[in-house]
């Protein structure tokens, strides 16, 4: 269906620079009004007045990892399952799922822990295929092995790079522990206040090193070269680290990189099920916040992640969500790695199953081991009529020729494979060349619509806030939107949901960089299949005319 008075072009000849303390809602403004890509959130509630929602409430599944279910911004918004008594360690609904009061962690152990660190799934394929393929050269291979022999070779030499790779961080930051106090030390006589950037780091030694006897005698004394002082004092400063403490936690996280997400002989399934070839659900834990110290991003993201789709718009504190009556969903699947096409379908299975109408997916990986699994998932939610929105990637790829998992696209047929599934990519709040994010992944057929992605400003644990940027933060966007959109019209189909938001984005006329280059220019609208970005103003006025043509189609029949 074509709605031409939802076809809107905008050519960005008057727009507005962001100012800085308008960081924290810049995505919810309009650009008629505010010169600010934004979709028009604010715009939609000013202007809605006396209109009720027809659903009392909307579950969005997070597919995602841990999450914060205390947070003051989320506590009231978590999904409750009414069918079950809770901690009586009985399935009181016949789910298969005991105690699931708010969602189900697909990353619990046996013995009631949780997964830290799972292998990346290419280590998988090593594994799996290495019996048939090590050693073995291509005429070698029967043809219908074929795919999996060049994916096994590339993930062999994913292993070896990253090994590499890590290895050398290890080493840089051991050298940085060792130099970083004297370097601070050192650092303070020129900046008392410590408020030095990475630039003025880098120019520094080019600066002092001729002219300026105090320095000389700070730096040439030592027994470390200075311009490696320095080097990794600037490295150190890029991954805002400030102590010699949070140096040696870098080298912990890299040494679990090295021995466990690139590690052959570690397999962390074998801690949560015997087999994870059997298609089961009978494994997880209902803890959905388990609190282990040091891994940051074990609660982070889904936090972020459901703060944007659902955080509480009446407590005055920290973000607004879509609406109160969104409820989120919470299902482990993530960990330090990839995750298994396993736990994604069976994730899918429960949403679908336990009421919820829009899962967000803000992952992805490379290959897959099991797409026929998450496939059959996903047509079980478009049979069941629920919508799945895939954050499209970070990694300033084109999707029309490398994929990421999952998705809706049969490369071999060349056709998609259902009509419920929308990819998202990220833009910033520039209306120059740099609009569409620099690491967004895009795709004129894999990527579906654009949105909102960089300096977000979001829930994180501990009733906390920051910015944070990436397409796990526009796909949000998209669902919170759809499950706004089904709110006031809860008879729409999933794919009308689904038409209705690609229809009513916004066209900008931009020239922009593709990501991943630094100088080649395309229209905005050869990004991906809308050409547009997100607006939920434009969605629901949509909805709306969508919502009554339908009903007088029923009339008529």
């Amino acid at each position: 269906m074509k709605h031409l008075l939802f076809f809107i072009i905008i050519f960005c000849t008057s727009c507005k620079t962001l100012e800085k303390n308008n960081y924290d809602n810049w995505y919810y403004l309009d650009f008629q009004k505010d010169k600010i890509p934004g979709i028009s959130l604010n715009k939609w509630y000013a202007e809605i007045k006396d209109k009720k929602v027809k659903q009392k409430e909307i579950i969005v599944a997070v597919l995602d990892t841990q999450i914060d279910i205390s947070h003051e911004d989320l506590k009231d918004q978590l999904w409750i399952n009414k069918k079950e008594i809770p901690d009586n360690y009985i399935d009181d609904d016949k789910n298969g799922f005991i105690d699931d009061i708010n969602g189900w962690n697909f990353l619990g152990t046996k013995s009631s822990n949780y997964i830290v660190w799972t292998n990346f799934e290419y280590i998988r394929f090593i594994r799996k295929w290495k019996s048939s393929f090590e050693n073995k050269t291509e005429s070698e291979i029967d043809s219908k092995n074929l795919k999996n022999f060049k994916i096994y070779n590339w993930s062999k030499k994913m292993q070896e790079y990253y090994l590499n790779f890590y290895k050398t961080k290890i080493n840089t930051f051991s050298f940085i522990s060792k130099m970083y106090p004297r370097a601070k030390d050192t650092l303070k006589h020129y900046f008392p206040n410590e408020n030095y950037s990475i630039i003025q780091l880098d120019s520094m030694y080019e600066r002092y090193k001729l002219n300026d006897k105090t320095f000389k005698q700070r730096m040439f004394d030592l027994d470390d070269d200075f311009g490696a002082l320095i080097e990794y004092t600037s490295i150190a400063h890029s991954y805002n680290i400030k102590s010699v403490y949070e140096i040696k936690n870098k080298i912990i996280q890299f040494d679990s990189i090295i021995n466990k997400n690139l590690n052959l002989d570690y397999n962390e399934r074998v801690y949560i099920d015997e087999n994870n070839q059997k298609f089961d659900n009978n494994y997880g834990t209902n803890k959905l916040n388990m609190n282990i110290k040091n891994i940051r991003s074990l609660n982070y993201h889904s936090t972020k992640v459901s703060g944007i789709i659902a955080s509480n718009r009446n407590n005055k504190r920290g973000t607004k969500g879509f609406s109160n009556q969104i409820k989120i969903m919470p299902l482990v699947i993530s960990a330090s790695g990839d995750e298994h096409d396993k736990d994604i379908a069976n994730a899918i299975y429960y949403a679908v199953d336990n009421g919820a109408k829009v899962i967000n997916m803000s992952f992805g990986k490379e290959i897959t081991l099991e797409k026929e699994w998450v496939n059959d998932a996903i047509k079980y939610a478009e049979k069941n009529n629920v919508l799945i929105i895939h954050a499209a990637g970070n990694e300033a790829l084109n999707t029309d020729k490398f994929q990421d998992y999952p998705d809706d696209y049969d490369f071999e047929k060349k056709e998609e494979i259902c009509n419920n599934f929308i990819s998202v990519g990220s833009i910033s709040e520039k209306t120059d060349s740099l609009f569409a994010s620099t690491f967004s992944n895009y795709g004129k057929v894999n990527v579906d619509i654009f949105a909102p992605g960089e300096n977000i400003y979001t829930c994180i644990p501990n009733n906390k806030y920051e910015l944070d940027s990436g397409t796990s933060l526009a796909a949000p966007m998209v669902s919170g939107t759809a499950a706004l959109i089904w709110l006031y019209y809860p008879k729409l189909t999933a794919k009308q949901v689904k038409d209705i938001i690609l229809e009513s984005s916004v066209k900008y006329d931009l020239d922009v960089i593709v990501p991943g280059t630094t100088d080649k220019k395309v229209k905005f609208s050869e990004l991906s299949k809308s050409g547009g970005v997100l607006n939920a103003y434009n969605a629901m006025l949509l909805a709306e005319k969508v919502s009554k043509q339908n009903q007088n189609e029923t009339k008529l029949n």
